[in-house]
Order: structure tokens, then sequence, then C-alpha cells
């Protein structure tokens, strides 16, 4: 990190999904950040402008990035709304721009986050009206700032978003599949498996070709918001455009050959014409390949490496065809894929329990809304090519 003026730091919330947050704060590590904090889906941490634009730029398992502006308590709606309106929002929004405000709540003497909302949104305009004789306008879709008011009881933290959409649209993801795990799920479980690109990656059931897209980014360092037009922080008044292009030209100067062969297979043909249309969005479809064929039916396309599957599940696979299916994939596993490493993630039901091989580790993790687990079987060369499974770690 450079050398900065400590007034120039300030406190920074980078949010991601539950689960994630250990390999986030080691990524933010890896981003030049001292000290992480681990929170609740999100980890906490202080920096600068510079170091705002690079975890947006870089971080692969962020969700958003947002600046902390203050942190007070207030005694009542009056009181709240006086401190907000004493912020100092034209260091950020001109008088003429946009901004939408969300608000979160509990045990609050409000009990309403859209009350809250609209009050802080108020607030805002009003400063701008006095001082100016204009007021901003709302968007909620694409505003200048997006404004967070997080309230817990009687103490308020108000948060910039410097990330605009969330950080998981990376940009190469035109066409998706039902159901998909998305970006940032998919770094996150890479990171998880301790894979260093040092080993072949495959993935039998590559839907779009989301978790083949993050390894190969993964692999060739590429960085995340590589594909992304825009962050938020572009539209704040106090955004640095040299500082930025700064940042991206040296993360991009890294960026290297992918060294070892990264595969992907499915059954489904539209999904593997929509994972190749990724690909090439991505400009990836020289460094993949990808091929028609269901699991059980294919040979390994190396002789050992890494398996990562999203398997379907939940209503996608009712639970007399998931206790076959998942038997299929442990026989498959056992029967071909000695040698290799496999983690599956899937919503952990009767059917997952029939794979019928050992987890040595077990995660629970997230896809949307949906508890799931992430699972990884050693398989080991034994007896008539089964595998030969370690005791589980707790």
């Amino acid at each position: 990190m450079t050398d900065t003026p400590a007034a120039a730091f300030f406190p920074i919330i980078v949010k991601t999904f539950a689960g994630m947050e250990e390999v986030l704060a080691e990524e933010l590590c890896e981003l030049g950040v001292a000290a992480p904090h681990t929170l609740k889906r999100a980890v906490a941490c202080e920096g600068d402008n510079n170091l705002l634009y690079r975890i947006n730029y870089c971080c692969r398992t962020a969700v958003r990035v947002l600046k902390q502006m203050q942190v007070f308590t207030f005694t009542d709606n009056n009181d709240f709304y006086r401190q907000i309106k004493e912020l100092p929002w034209e260091l950020y929004l001109n008088a003429s721009g946009t901004l939408a405000v969300d608000a979160f709540e509990s045990e609050s003497i409000f009990n309403n986050s859209l009350f809250i909302a609209r009050f802080a949104k108020d607030a805002i305009a009003d400063r701008f009206r006095e001082r100016y004789g204009v007021r901003p306008n709302v968007d909620l879709t694409k505003p200048d700032i997006r404004v967070n008011i997080h309230i817990h009881k009687n103490t308020c933290t108000v948060l910039l978003d410097s990330s605009g959409e969330s950080l998981h649209k990376r940009g190469y993801r035109t066409i998706q599949v039902e159901a998909p795990v998305n970006e940032v799920t998919a770094a996150g479980i890479i990171r998880l498996t301790g894979w260093k690109a040092d080993t072949p990656f495959f993935d039998p059931m590559c839907g779009s070709g989301t978790f083949l897209i993050e390894a190969a980014m993964f692999a060739m360092k590429i960085p995340a918001g590589y594909y992304r037009k825009h962050f938020g922080f572009m539209k704040w008044k106090d955004y640095n455009a040299d500082v930025f292009e700064t940042i991206k030209k040296k993360a991009d100067a890294d960026i290297i050959e992918n060294d070892h062969p990264i595969f992907g297979a499915d059954v489904d043909k539209k999904n593997l014409r929509i994972a190749r249309e990724n690909l090439k969005n991505a400009a990836l479809h020289h460094d993949v390949e990808v091929r028609l064929g269901a699991f059980e039916e294919g040979q390994p396309p190396f002789t050992g490496g890494l398996i990562v599957m999203n398997p379907p599940y939940g209503e996608r696979l009712p639970l007399n065809d998931a206790i076959s299916f998942y038997k299929t994939i442990g026989n498959t596993l056992k029967q071909k894929y000695a040698g290799f490493t496999a983690w599956i993630f899937a919503q952990e039901n009767e059917g997952f329990k029939h794979v019928g091989l050992r987890p040595t580790r077990k995660i629970s993790l997230y896809n949307g809304k949906l508890e799931c687990k992430l699972l990884k079987f050693e398989m080991y060369e034994g007896k008539k090519g089964e595998g030969k499974f370690e005791v589980p770690k707790v």
C-alpha cells in the first residue's frame, strides 16, 4: 500500500456471502490490506481511495465495497434527520445529481426500513436545497451515489456503496442457465478447495461455465473486474480516473498464460452452447475446453487433478431421481477417477447422502437463499479401483 496521510484513511466494509468471510480476508491481505477483521458476511478494514479502487477491481470474493462515512447515535427522529443532514454530501454528489438510499434496521425506534430510507433521502436533499437551491433526484437503478443506512437500536452507520452493481456481475456472462452459481460463489469455492492452479481443473457439469471461467481467471491472474465497464465510485465527485487507470494497468500487467488444462463438460447441449458463448465473451475460449457428454459416460480428460461440480438439486431434481443420480456420481468417481480430488457443491438432502463416499471435509455455504454443502472427496487408488477415504475433519 502506498504512503497516505492518516486523514485520507477511512473504514471500509467489504461484503460477501456467508461462509466466504475467511477466504475474503485472505484475499484482502493479498491486495495489501493490513489487519482485516471478519464480520458476518463481511470483512472490515481501513484504507484510502487507492485501496477502495483496487478491491473493487481485483477482489474475486467481494460482493460490494462500502466506504464508511459516519457512525453516530441519535435520540429521536429529528436528531437522526439533523445528523444525516449535517454530513458533507457535496463532497461526493453534485446538487443536480441522483441518489438512492438503502436502509436496514434492527431493534430501532423506526421499525420500518422504507421510512428510514425516505427520511434520510429528505435530509440529504434538504441540505442541497438550502445550500444550492436545487435538490438531487432519486434514481433507484443507476444513481450517482448509493447510500447505505444501517441502524441497530440507536446507533446509525452511514456508508457509500463504491461498487454500484454487485461485483458478482463480472461482465462476461450475457446468458445463464437455470439456477446458476454466481461468480463470487464460484470464485470463493475455488479458493476454498485450496487449488493453486498447479493441477488440471475439471467441471463435469459445467452449466453456463462459471466455474470454468473463474478458474481460468484465477489461474491466469485476470482481475475480477477486468470485464466490467463501470463501478459506483466512478460517479463520485472525488473520483480520480488517473489513479484508477494506474491500478488497472498494474493489475493487468500481472496476467499470465495458463499452464494447466481447464476442462468442462455437460450433458445438455443448450448449457454447452451458453458456456461456449460466455467463454468467448471472456476471451477464454482458447484456454478452456468443453465437451458434450454425461459424467458417467465419459472418460477422465486427464490422469489426475481437481474436480469441482455443482449437480442439479432441489426442485430441479425430484428425490427418487436424486438418489439414483448421486449413486451414479459416487460410482463414477470410484471407478474412473482414482488420483483426483473431487468437490461437490449442492443442497444437502436425502439424495446427496447416497453418493456413497465419505467426505474428508464439509463446508456450509449458500447458493442464493438455499443452504448448501461443499464436500471434499479424496479419490485414492484402492482395490479394484475403489476409493479409500480419510476420516472426516471436524
